[in-house]
């Protein structure tokens, strides 16, 4: 069997040694296990590391999962961005990272380590979506992922060339909509994106924006229900685009979404009779998903 490495970035790193699509000895994380994602807001911990910083940091899990295979089939790295042949071209959500030539960083870092093994980098929805298709023995089929979080990715299986930034569809004509961390208006993560939120409500965190519409708040029931009109409105492009399917709804913050309430935006805005045999599908976060769609990937030779 295949033994490859996975590494997924987000708001923290998880990486862990795949066998079979599966994850051997248990995964990695960095900050370590139990550290709370509200803790993880507050330190900000990989924002403000240097791109080299994060670069040693990758290549020490790898080192410490490949402690007994010196030779790897396969090292997968997702991470969030436009990225192409193995350059961030940019990432709004970790801005140090613009520019990076990660490929060539941790290809280097790992052989200094004394790892050889060819290096794939991929967008972390990317990931997801790979991950979704290779566990459930889908690698023949098109997979479709929305991940929300500190930012909202969309990801896709198999790999398809674009930029395929589906966080930032433009879901909203309103000037007033200029809370993405890109600097665009009007887009989809600038609405439910984790920074996004809080910018919109200085008094309140995410959480609280939710908690307080569950108790009929106006303010916060009326942004609950834009929520997930941009939601419905950014899947009903996709299906305008690629046509219909499953679509799977993952990532930290999955439990904001009310899918019926999507469901019902959905219904209003794809007509045509041939685009509305879609599904969607809720899944709780599971971390390895991206670890082993990243070495599936990786697996698979895939350039992007």
């Amino acid at each position: 069997m295949a033994i490859s490495v996975g590494v997924t970035i987000t708001d923290r790193v998880v990486a862990g040694l795949i066998e079979d699509h599966k994850v051997q000895g248990g995964l990695l994380r960095y900050p370590a296990a139990g550290t709370s994602d509200a803790s993880i807001d507050e330190m900000g911990v990989l924002i403000e590391m240097p791109a080299d910083s994060v670069c040693e940091l990758i290549c020490d899990h790898i080192a410490k999962l490949a402690a007994e295979h010196k030779t790897l089939d396969a090292v997968g790295v997702a991470m969030p961005g436009i990225i192409r042949n193995g350059i961030i071209e940019d990432s709004p959500n970790l801005p140090q990272l613009k520019g990076a030539h990660i490929a060539d960083s941790v290809r280097s870092g790992v052989a200094a380590r004394g790892i050889i093994a060819p290096v794939t980098i991929l967008n972390d929805a990317d990931a997801v979506a790979a991950g979704l298709a290779a566990t459930r023995g889908h690698l023949d089929r098109h997979v479709r992922v929305w991940t929300i979080g500190n930012g909202i990715g969309f990801g896709r299986y198999p790999y398809t060339e674009g930029p395929w930034e589906g966080g930032h569809t433009t879901v909203t004509l309103d000037p007033k909509e200029n809370y993405c961390g890109c600097g665009g208006k009007g887009h989809l993560e600038g609405i439910m994106g984790h920074r996004a939120m809080r910018l919109r409500f200085l008094d309140l965190e995410p959480d609280e924006i939710f908690a307080h519409a569950r108790k009929g708040d106006r303010r916060c029931l009326e942004f609950v229900e834009l929520w997930h009109q941009a939601l419905a409105a950014a899947t009903a492009s996709q299906i305008h685009l690629e046509g219909p399917g499953r679509f799977y709804f993952t990532g930290r913050d999955i439990q904001r979404l009310d899918l019926s309430r999507m469901k019902e935006h959905l219904w209003e805005m794809v007509k045509m009779s041939p685009l509305q045999s879609y599904t969607l599908e809720i899944l709780p976060e599971e971390p390895s998903l991206s670890v082993v769609g990243a070495a599936a990937v990786a697996l698979l030779g895939v350039r992007c």
